[in-house]
């Protein structure tokens, strides 16, 4: 009976179990204020108000923080998109429509907070951070329309489970961007963002878990879909491989972290491999779960080696990979038009 139930239906069924964890998400939240975690007494005037333009070595942030810094801004920067993607999935109507608002001005402040310091601080060129900015919002975020990959977010548990996975990811890449700054006042900024992705990852997924008990085989079916497709949404920021590459050699975010911090503690929290209330292909999706992860596990060691072999070659290379030549927009901007 479990594997009828429609969109609609679980949305109604789920509705209580929104609420609640409503409700229990804005008791735990602490709010805070963006301005409270900007040096702003570092700040100075650009060249348009006669002041100074941005030079590199204004910079105290390295190259890894640097790329991760802005690869977690313009990430959030592409809210808009995610607003409209998660309500066209979630609906705008109680308790649901109440949680994707909340959601969206608590995701908006992280943009305005990153944004700050990165500009006041000068830690990286605020030229080329617009320039990016604008040409990822207009590529927006919308899967499986608009050249961007062919699996389209077509059902509640496509959306609710792929955002937990992702929340959670964003709560340890902040973390870790935070600590990769080794600046104090970039640390404490990261890591009042990435308590708040812990929080609404944990929405994300007790709601998920309750759906998952309603419906497990229409759940197991997303599930697989998300884990063996997966990506974060920040893949259509342009370069994105090679900050990628930049940001999991430099230990912010690599494949066993994704493995080991963010897949794993999600499936045994909801039981998934452990379960028998799948059947039939739903209990055959849950097995080839079962072998993505141990397909995950051998990409982890290939990873290690693959990472020795790069910084090998770093230390070889008479010219370094600098954050400015991976963040350069040049010849990148192909929506924009900039």
């Amino acid at each position: 009976m479990s594997a009828e139930l429609t969109d609609l239906q679980l949305l109604h069924e789920l509705e209580p179990v929104v609420e609640k964890n409503m409700n229990r998400h804005l008791s735990m939240h602490k709010n805070w204020n963006p301005h409270d975690y900007i040096p702003w007494s570092d700040g100075k005037n650009f060249y348009a108000l006669g002041g100074q333009e941005w030079d590199p070595e204004q910079s105290v942030l390295s190259d890894v923080a640097q790329v991760a810094m802005v690869q977690n801004l313009v990430t959030e920067d592409n809210l808009p998109s995610y607003h409209r993607e998660i309500a066209m999935n979630l609906g705008m109507d109680g308790a649901w429509g109440q949680w994707v608002n909340r959601w969206t001005a608590e995701e908006n402040r992280h943009g305005i907070a990153l944004r700050d310091y990165l500009v006041v601080t000068r830690a990286v060129d605020p030229v080329e951070l617009e320039k990016l900015r604008i040409e990822v919002v207009n590529r927006g975020f919308s899967p499986g329309q608009n050249q961007q990959g062919g699996l389209f977010a077509d059902s509640l548990f496509d959306s609710i489970l792929y955002v937990t996975f992702q929340e959670l990811a964003t709560r340890v890449s902040h973390r870790n961007t935070g600590k990769a700054c080794n600046e104090p006042i970039a640390d404490q900024l990261l890591a009042k963002i990435s308590g708040d992705e812990n929080l609404h990852m944990i929405f994300y997924r007790d709601v998920s878990e309750a759906g998952i008990d309603l419906a497990p085989n229409l759940a197991i079916k997303a599930l697989h879909k998300i884990l063996l497709n997966f990506q974060m949404p920040g893949f259509l920021v342009p370069e994105f491989r090679r900050k990628a590459v930049m940001i999991a050699v430099g230990g912010v975010y690599d494949i066993r972290i994704h493995l080991n911090e963010v897949v794993m503690p999600v499936l045994k929290k909801w039981r998934i491999l452990e379960r028998e209330d799948f059947s039939g292909e739903g209990a055959r999706m849950r097995d080839d779960v079962g072998a993505h992860i141990k397909e995950l596990e051998a990409a982890c060691e290939k990873f290690e080696v693959s990472k020795q072999r790069y910084l090998e070659r770093e230390a070889r290379r008479t010219e370094k990979i600098s954050a400015r030549r991976v963040l350069s927009t040049k010849g990148t901007l192909k929506m924009s038009r900039r």
